[in-house]
C-alpha cells in the first residue's frame, strides 16, 4: 500500500477578513504528481505555501510524512529542508554563483562535507542541463536557467517533496519549455511533487491527479484524463471552457 506523504485536512486559512482557504482537504502519495489548477485568486499559492509552513493556518492540520507542521524553531527549519519550494520569481541568492547557491543548503542544513556537495551540485546542474553556469551569477542567467538552477537547488537537499508554486508564470514562452521539460522527468522519475500551475498541457502529460481549486474551496480532485475531459463540476467545466478555447 502507498502511504501518504503529504495531508492535509480541513486546512482554514484567513488574510484580515478575506477567507483564502476553505476545509481544504489534500493527500498526495509518495511518488505521486498532484498539479492544482484553477483561476486566478482561488487560493492554489497558498495552499502551496502553507504546506511548509512559509504561510501559517489558522485551522485544520497538514503532515508531512507522517509529521504535523512544527510552529517554528529547529524543528520547522528541519521540516523545512525536508519540503523542496521553487518559487515563480527563482529567488536565488543574487551575491552567490550558482554553484555556491545549490551547495549551500547541503554544507549549512545537511552538514555535507563541501567536497560531496560541490559533486552531488555539479551533478545536479548536469541534470537540469546548466552545468556550464556553475560560475556564473544569477543576473548572468536567462530566467529559464534561474528557474532550473533554483530546480536544482532544491532538489541539492533530497527533499521528500517538491512544492513549484507557479515555477513558469515569470517566464517568457520558450523558456517554459525548458523548465517543464525538467519538471516532466523529475515526475518520470518518481519524484513526489504538487505543482501550482497554469500549464495545461504539463498538468494531462505530468499529473497522477488534478486538484482543482476555485475560491479557496478544492472542488474537485480527479485522474487528468477525466478531469480535461469530464469534468464533475459545472465551475471546472466554466474554467476549462475558457482555458482551452485560446
Amino acid at each position: 500500500m502507498v502511504e501518504p506523504l503529504v495531508v492535509a485536512t480541513k486546512v482554514n486559512k484567513w488574510f484580515g477578513p478575506l477567507h483564502v482557504l476553505k476545509d481544504v482537504d489534500l493527500t498526495v502519495e509518495k511518488g505521486e504528481v498532484v498539479v492544482v489548477l484553477g483561476p486566478s485568486g482561488s487560493g492554489k499559492s497558498t495552499l502551496c505555501r502553507t504546506l511548509n509552513r512559509l504561510e501559517p493556518i489558522h485551522s485544520g492540520t497538514i503532515e508531512i510524512d507522517g509529521v504535523g507542521l512544527p510552529e517554528e524553531g529547529k524543528a520547522l527549519a528541519k521540516l523545512r529542508s525536508d519540503v523542496g519550494m521553487v518559487f515563480q520569481s527563482f529567488n536565488l541568492f543574487a551575491h552567490k554563483t550558482v554553484l555556491q547557491n545549490v551547495t549551500l543548503g547541503p554544507e549549512k542544513v545537511r552538514k555535507m562535507p563541501r567536497r560531496e556537495a560541490r559533486e552531488r551540485a555539479m551533478a545536479l546542474l548536469e541534470r537540469v542541463g546548466i552545468a556550464e553556469k556553475a560560475d556564473r551569477y544569477p543576473a548572468e542567467l536567462s530566467g529559464g536557467q534561474q528557474q532550473r538552477a533554483a530546480i536544482a537547488r532544491a532538489l541539492a537537499m533530497d527533499p521528500k517533496v517538491m512544492l513549484f508554486d507557479e515555477p513558469t508564470s515569470a517566464l517568457d514562452p520558450e523558456m517554459i519549455k525548458e523548465v517543464l521539460d525538467v519538471m516532466l522527468e523529475l515526475a518520470h522519475e518518481g519524484t513526489t511533487m504538487i505543482v501550482v500551475s497554469h500549464e495545461m498541457g504539463f498538468a494531462r502529460s505530468a499529473a497522477r491527479r488534478v486538484a482543482f481549486m476555485d475560491e479557496g474551496r478544492i472542488v474537485e480532485v480527479a485522474p487528468p484524463e477525466q478531469f480535461f475531459h469530464d469534468p464533475e463540476s459545472a465551475r471546472a467545466r466554466d474554467f476549462l471552457g475558457k482555458v482551452l478555447a485560446h
